[in-house]
């Protein structure tokens, strides 16, 4: 039985990136793995199925408050599915709610933070959920921000931009790594070797290379368009979209940016995405 790293972002932050990286890392195929596939190695800590494990009823029946209580024995059969540390996907902020943690420390080993700039996580949070870009800042911008229990999934905690962000951020620990998603497209050999020697792992050089270069954007919405890709939302047409930084300096209007870097100014300035034109 191992513990869990937790794979940690706000939505639409770079995670799924990351799991593809870390999939074609460890398996070292000659073709890129299978983005349908990439719960091989990754879990997802919200999906309904873990839940039934112990409680039959569908998800949308269930409270928010019965489903608090099963995390921590959810956490632990996770841990069970392998004798070596267990990935999780997670998009709920390291806080408490309903009562219990969302994460549980008893049963975890480390966890990757991936951080990206809120002006660029507003327009693909807009395309993913079917919103306007406006209703995604009243999104980014609203406390204690939850998901609903559907059928499929149970509810997530995530919190505004900044409180997502801070929770798991604010207290450095040796089991905590944090990446920023702008990092990850300038400088992926130092980012994604850093991620791999966080993990314990010392690739060669040449397999490290190998795995960027078969989890890039390209290659995985080039995959998406071939066959399709379970994650993607009914709302929009494609869940690799662009995969680059800076669209909202073309896509939202100083109103809307005002709007995000008013609220969220601390936690950008921590990690240098405050416009030029917006003193700290």
């Amino acid at each position: 039985m191992g513990k869990i790293v937790w794979l940690a972002s706000y939505p639409k932050s770079g995670n799924t990136w990351l799991r593809a990286f870390l999939h074609n890392l460890l398996r070292n195929p000659n073709e890129p793995y299978n983005i349908n596939h990439l719960t091989d190695f990754t879990l997802s800590d919200s999906q309904v199925r873990w839940f039934h494990l112990f409680d039959q009823r569908p998800g949308s029946e269930l409270t928010k408050e019965e489903v608090a209580a099963l995390r921590p024995k959810v956490h632990e059969r996770m841990t069970k599915s392998s004798r070596d540390s267990v990935f999780v996907k997670t998009h709920n902020a390291l806080v408490e709610a309903h009562g219990v943690p969302m994460v549980t420390m008893a049963h975890t080993a480390g966890a990757i933070y991936v951080v990206r700039n809120p002006l660029d996580v507003v327009i693909s949070h807009s395309h993913h959920y079917g919103l306007s870009i406006d209703d995604s800042i009243g999104a980014l911008n609203t406390p204690r921000l939850e998901s609903i229990n559907d059928d499929t999934h149970v509810y997530e905690h995530h919190g505004s931009w900044s409180e997502h962000v801070m929770s798991w951020t604010r207290q450095p620990s040796p089991g905590l790594h944090v990446v920023r998603y702008e990092d990850m497209l300038d400088a992926p050999i130092k980012t994604f070797g850093g991620i791999a020697a966080f993990l314990g792992l010392k690739p060669p050089r040449e397999r490290l290379k190998k795995a960027i270069k078969l989890s890039s954007f390209k290659v995985l919405r080039e995959q998406e368009k071939r066959q399709g890709f379970i994650e993607r939302s009914t709302n929009t047409e494609h869940f690799f979209r662009e995969g680059r930084a800076g669209q909202w300096r073309r896509l939202l209007t100083p109103e809307q940016i005002e709007a995000l870097v008013s609220v969220h100014r601390e936690q950008m300035a921590r990690f240098g995405y405050l416009p030029p034109d917006r003193p700290r």
